[in-house]
C-alpha cells in the first residue's frame, strides 16, 4: 500500500509523536497521583536507572509500570501486520516487541515487579488498572 502523503509530510506527521508526557500517560498518571498519593504512594516518571525506563516507577515497592501504545508495541500484530507497509514497519514492530520481552525479563530477574497496560484498556477503563496497581502495591 503506497502512503498517502509525500515523504516529507509523513516525516513532519512522524516528528510530532513523542514517546513521552502523551496526552494518555498524563491524564493516567493524573488519575493515580489523585488516587494513590493520599495513601502515601510515590512514583517517577520515565526512570532512567531501569532497563527500558519505565513510565512509571515506584521504587519502594520496586514495581515499574509501562503503558503501551497499541500500535508501537505490537498489539494483535499477527492480524495487523498485514496491513503494515512490510519493508519499515514490520521490523521495527518486531524489533520493539522483543524489546520489551527482554526489558521484562531484565527487570523480573533483579527482583523487579513488572505491569503492562495497552493503550486501549487504559482509555476504556483508567480506574481499573488504577485499582490493579493499587493492589500490586499493597501486596509489595
Amino acid at each position: 500500500m503506497a502512503d498517502v502523503f509525500s515523504k516529507k509530510k509523513r516525516s513532519e506527521i512522524m516528528s510530532r509523536i513523542r514517546s513521552k508526557n502523551t496526552r494518555l500517560e498524563n491524564d493516567f498518571c493524573r488519575a493515580l497521583s489523585a488516587r494513590l498519593y493520599k495513601k502515601g504512594r510515590r512514583y517517577r516518571k520515565h526512570y532512567a536507572k531501569l532497563a527500558g525506563k519505565p513510565d512509571i516507577v515506584f521504587i519502594k515497592q520496586r514495581v515499574a509500570v509501562f503503558l503501551d501504545g497499541d500500535f508501537w508495541h505490537g498489539r494483535d500484530f499477527e492480524k495487523q501486520k498485514s496491513r503494515l507497509p512490510k519493508k519499515y514497519w514490520l521490523a521495527k514492530i518486531k524489533r520493539n516487541i522483543e524489546r520489551d520481552k527482554q526489558v521484562g525479563k531484565e527487570l523480573k530477574k533483579s527482583g523487579w515487579r513488572v505491569l503492562r497496560f495497552w493503550e486501549h484498556d487504559i482509555k476504556k477503563n483508567s480506574a481499573k488498572i488504577i485499582a490493579r496497581i493499587g493492589e500490586i502495591l499493597q501486596k509489595r
